[in-house]
């Protein structure tokens, strides 16, 4: 957690976090000489900060959220610029998780494995990353050196995933790692134009029990979804929910390979090279205020889920039908070795 001596720490919270998180939060601060105040919202779907808490936040030195506004609000960008630092504990919700395989697995590996997956994407030139699986997805996201630079260039890239860098945003349990693509490589400008372009069949999506028996097609036309085709129920609630909703996040992927593979909720598995497509919805949707009213995120946003994708950056591959590629990276397996076991450690849980 990092906290320090002197932190002003504070806690958005919601009423179905674990009340012993907070505790341990709170016995945490307390003995590392910071101090904790601990503000609840009615739920964590807050799609911006109320400004009546802002001089709260201002005042901080450490934020821990589980409010889904955390991470776009230009308010709470701009407060990580000036150095506040973040931690979201989205898989963190209940303390019983520390007693899980993926709290146990060392935070250095993770580090390690984003960093080796970002030394395989190409440098100093335009390139397209591209999705692909076999029952047909082909999605394109274009590109330039610029948005290398600014997208990779982040601390969850560069590994530093913990909260003692300044101006962090870093995820606990630390599963989740960085997108592959979203606004930060367009310096969080969210309505800028992109040519993100092509088909996706997620094999399943958050309020869905099972996955999809139908090949379901959704179809994306400069970041935004034109179509959804297919015969099943399932396929007319996503037509309902998705046509007119923008792409905001373009595989979002799991590092930790002792986390589930075979999860969905909240959004998606955690497991490397899992995959998980964030799409902003045009309205609220009634199918997910229906199966999941208490859902940690605003019923207008939804994740469709791929977990065999492969993954290229030009000739670059990154995940290769769902194994991520950086799992036998030499680096990665070096490291593993002194911890025990490298092939167990990295791949007994795939």
């Amino acid at each position: 957690m990092a906290i320090r001596q002197g932190d002003r720490v504070l806690m958005l919270t919601d009423p179905l976090l674990d009340p012993r998180v907070v505790d341990a939060f709170s016995g945490l601060a307390a003995a590392r000489g910071a101090t904790l105040t601990v503000y609840m919202a009615p739920d964590t779907r807050l799609p911006r900060v109320p400004d009546q808490l802002k001089p709260l936040i201002e005042d901080a030195t450490f934020v821990v959220s589980t409010w889904f506004c955390s991470i776009e609000d230009p308010f709470n960008v701009a407060m990580r610029k000036a150095g506040q630092r973040w931690v979201k504990i989205t898989y963190f919700r209940d303390l019983d998780l520390l007693k899980t395989p993926q709290a146990r697995f060392p935070v250095e590996l993770v580090s390690e494995l984003i960093r080796a997956t970002e030394r395989r994407i190409p440098k100093g030139r335009a390139f397209d990353l591209r999705f692909t699986d076999g029952r047909g997805s082909d999605l394109r996201i274009p590109f330039t050196a610029a948005m290398r630079d600014a997208m990779y260039a982040s601390l969850r890239w560069q590994g530093k995933i913990s909260a003692a860098e300044p101006g962090c945003y870093a995820h606990y349990l630390p599963t989740h790692g960085p997108n592959f693509w979203d606004s930060t490589a367009m310096k969080h400008d969210s309505d800028a134009h992109l040519a993100v372009e092509g088909v996706l069949y997620p094999q399943s999506a958050i309020g869905f029990p099972r996955p999809f028996d139908e090949r379901i097609a959704v179809v994306f036309k400069d970041r935004f979804v034109t179509e959804v085709r297919g015969e099943s129920a399932e396929a007319a609630e996503l037509r309902d929910m998705l046509v007119g909703g923008r792409l905001i996040e373009g595989g979002g992927c799991g590092f930790n390979p002792k986390a589930p593979r075979n999860t969905v909720y909240p959004a998606g598995s955690n497991a490397p090279g899992a995959l998980h497509f964030g799409i902003d919805l045009k309205k609220p949707s009634d199918f997910l205020r229906r199966v999941l009213p208490n859902w940690e995120e605003p019923p207008v946003h939804q994740d469709l889920v791929v977990l065999d994708a492969t993954v290229t950056a030009d000739d670059a591959t990154l995940i290769d039908r769902g194994f991520l590629v950086a799992l036998r990276d030499p680096a990665v397996v070096e490291l593993a070795s002194r911890f025990g076991d490298p092939v167990e450690l990295l791949e007994a849980s795939l």
